[in-house]
């Protein structure tokens, strides 16, 4: 399973914690070159049939983003909450195969958002957050 990060999770720390962790990770400035548009680029990653992880929640919202992902058939995995990259990366490797299991189990085009485990203490003794779908929602 390879998962694209998307410029809002960086280039450095995110990735690097991810390899670490044994994750086949692809950063965003790896394949593209500015700033595309969310609507651009994220096609271009589905059609290489990869997941993408972003810290933007606000993706559902946006009607051209949202649609993107829904048309191009892509799984996105929204990394939620006030953290720092690395809390999230951590969070991330904690969680994974709570996130692949979803994968696994859900068809995409879907977004899901991935929870820190609460209290956040939780995070640093290695407690996995949870996965939830966000859009669209199951029947």
């Amino acid at each position: 399973m390879i998962f694209f990060t998307d410029r809002d999770l960086g280039a450095q720390i995110f990735p690097q914690i991810l390899r670490e962790a044994g994750i086949h990770v692809e950063p965003h400035d790896a394949h593209f070159t500015g700033a595309p548009k969310d609507e651009v680029w994220i096609p271009a990653v589905a059609s290489r049939g990869w997941y993408i992880l972003t810290h933007n929640e606000r993706i559902r919202y946006v009607t051209v983003e949202r649609e993107a992902v829904l048309n191009s058939g892509v799984g996105m995995f929204v990394l939620v909450g006030k953290a720092t990259t690395r809390e999230l990366a951590h969070n991330f490797v904690n969680t994974y195969n709570q996130i692949t299991a979803f994968a696994d189990a859900h068809p995409r085009p879907f977004i899901a958002k991935v929870y820190r485990p609460s209290p956040v203490t939780d995070l640093a003794q290695g407690v996995p957050g949870r996965v939830e779908f966000w859009v669209p929602l199951p029947d």
